[in-house]
């Protein structure tokens, strides 16, 4: 499928947004330019960038108010079934491709390199992601959101992912509440990573749900960070929600 640049108006929007803002964001946005060692603060706007109906997704500007991640989705229900939920740059390009798992036991998800058009292969993937609303799952850590698995190549090739998955400590952990937008990542050390905010317009205002921020510290892959967050989307229930509701 060819790929439909973001609207002009949603760009002009975070854009105008984002400048209002310097002044409170300066202090988030400390680095050490001489040693190149910046950490990336990121505006996450639960929306995608097509400007047309019957989409959604996640556009993600940086502090200077620049496209750099966007996820156009078509049809929620339909990528549960084809094609999943594509990852890409700023200009279009496709970086993962995310799937959810079918006939796992646990509620989760696979990353694979490259785009839909490509079908996913065992080579092709990089982490699985599954959250803790698995019952079955009594591993997991109680206070964990859900947890990351990167893929490794061994020479135990009959041995399930999952099951080793379950003999290993996580490459990631999320904690908090996503979808009260505070969540920290954690790698398999113990070390935050990155973590989810509200987003601030000043000392007194936040704003919706929709809009929030995503910090990802110096050396860490911000790709990656945004692919959680988007399976975390997707697999994280909100909270006091009818059980009925469709």
């Amino acid at each position: 499928m060819s790929r439909i640049h973001p609207a002009d108006e949603n760009k002009k929007y975070f854009q105008n947004l984002l400048s209002n803002q310097d002044r409170h964001n300066n202090h988030v946005d400390n680095y050490n330019d001489h040693h190149h060692q910046r950490r990336s603060v990121l505006t996450v706007w639960k929306k995608s960038s097509m400007s047309f109906q019957g989409t959604d997704g996640f556009t993600v500007f940086n502090n200077h108010g620049r496209l750099v991640f966007r996820v156009d989705n078509y049809s929620r229900k339909n990528s549960y079934v084809k094609g999943g939920l594509v990852l890409m740059d700023g200009t279009g390009k496709p970086l993962l491709t995310l799937k959810p798992q079918v006939f796992s036991i646990q509620y989760q998800w696979n990353a694979y390199k490259g785009s839909e058009e490509s079908s996913p292969t065992k080579s092709s993937k990089v982490f699985s992601m599954r959250s803790k609303s698995s019952l079955l799952f009594t591993n997991m850590d109680k206070n964990a959101e859900a947890e990351i698995f990167f893929e490794r190549r061994d020479d135990d090739q009959d041995q399930d992912q999952d099951q080793k998955n379950s003999q290993q400590n996580p490459d990631f952990r999320i904690e908090g509440c996503f979808w009260r937008r505070n969540c920290k990542i954690r790698n398999r050390n113990g070390e935050v990573v990155a973590h989810i905010a509200r987003k601030k317009v000043n000392d007194r205002v936040l704003l919706g749900d929709d809009v929030f921020s995503l910090v990802v510290q110096p050396g860490v892959d911000a790709k990656l960070i945004m692919s959680f967050v988007i399976i975390l989307d997707r697999i994280c229930g909100k909270p006091y929600a009818p059980v009925l509701c469709s």
